[in-house]
């Protein structure tokens, strides 16, 4: 290369760099920069959004939907079974006066269901015949209350047919109750059903708390399908050969406080035909209350665990 041609020759005169393009072009990428950030912020602000929304889904709304669903199923295959076999109307869940007593609701039923019922009820009477067989009483405990874990503890010793079933109010679903009690049954004596039942849970006048986000009230009973579905499977595990009403007590709380309780009571009653079923609450200083104890609990042990169900300075194994 000659040392008398200009370096400037290299460049073409039209493509020179100035002060303004090389200004622009540095604020054309910055505003690029800016931009890419600015998209950044905003994609993982929404990936949050959705992150949390799909948690909540989880928690709640899918449970909602995959119990709804599972209630047609459920519901389809049991009117098949064991129920009327013509189809369910859609909305007959949501009339219970359809079903206000045993007479009633048996009125609508054909000579199927009669067979089936009575199919059933020999199968009971055979897995339950035996002078050694105690019937069955489930104790459903929530979590919820207060050292829940102390209560399979001071359950009557002397009477093995108390089955204690500690569930977590937090996480479980209606199904997982209802499988557990079904399987606790099988354990004791495939084919037999619940004769006596304790749900150990929190509430009010009026009110059960049963699942986290699952509260059961008289109006609640009649339109949640998840919750219909939940007291409908329950009343099919209870016993069709016991000669007396088949007892669930409610424990934990005075549901009778007000009205409601007794709506309630009437509502799933009303749900649970034609089985019989008789729903008991009791005041527990009252004497059928220390009846209602008695029969699931050691009186002396369950007055211990009452004094320190609140307590934060002396732990219930040092009482032990």
């Amino acid at each position: 290369l000659a040392d008398d041609v200009p370096i400037r020759t290299w460049f073409p005169k039209e493509n020179l760099f100035s002060f303004q393009t090389a200004t622009t072009t540095m604020q054309a990428a910055f505003r690029g920069y800016a931009e890419r950030k600015r998209r950044k912020r905003e994609n993982d602000s929404a990936a949050v959004i959705q992150r949390n929304f799909r948690k909540h889904l989880r928690m709640v709304g899918s449970r909602r939907v995959k119990a709804q669903t599972f209630a047609e199923r459920r519901e389809r295959s049991f009117s098949r079974s064991w129920s009327d076999p013509t189809p369910i109307k859609a909305d007959s869940f949501h009339d219970s006066r359809e079903s206000h007593d045993l007479q009633d609701s048996c009125g609508t039923l054909d000579g199927d269901f009669d067979l089936n019922w009575e199919a059933e009820k020999e199968l009971e009477a055979m897995a339950c015949d035996g002078e050694d067989f105690i019937p069955p009483k489930i104790m459903l405990i929530s979590s919820k209350v207060p050292k829940a874990e102390y209560v399979p503890t001071i359950i009557r010793r002397d009477d093995p047919s108390i089955i204690p079933i500690l569930y977590d109010h937090e996480h479980a679903t209606f199904d997982d109750i209802l499988e557990e009690i079904e399987k606790k049954l099988n354990i004791y004596r495939k084919g037999c059903k619940i004769w006596k039942m304790l749900i150990f849970c929190q509430g009010g006048p009026g009110h059960l708390y049963l699942l986290k986000n699952k509260v059961a009230t008289f109006a609640k009973v009649e339109k949640e399908e998840d919750m219909i579905l939940f007291w409908k499977r329950l009343s099919r595990l209870m016993s069709k050969v016991n000669p007396e009403p088949n007892i669930i007590h409610i424990m934990g709380c005075y549901v009778l406080g007000n009205p409601n309780g007794e709506k309630l009571f009437q509502n799933l009653k009303n749900l649970m035909n034609p089985y019989r079923v008789a729903f008991e609450s009791p005041l527990e200083l009252s004497a059928q209350g220390k009846q209602m104890i008695e029969t699931y609990f050691d009186f002396r042990l369950y007055r211990l665990w009452k004094t320190r169900q609140h307590s934060k300075l002396l732990d219930y194994d040092d009482i032990l």
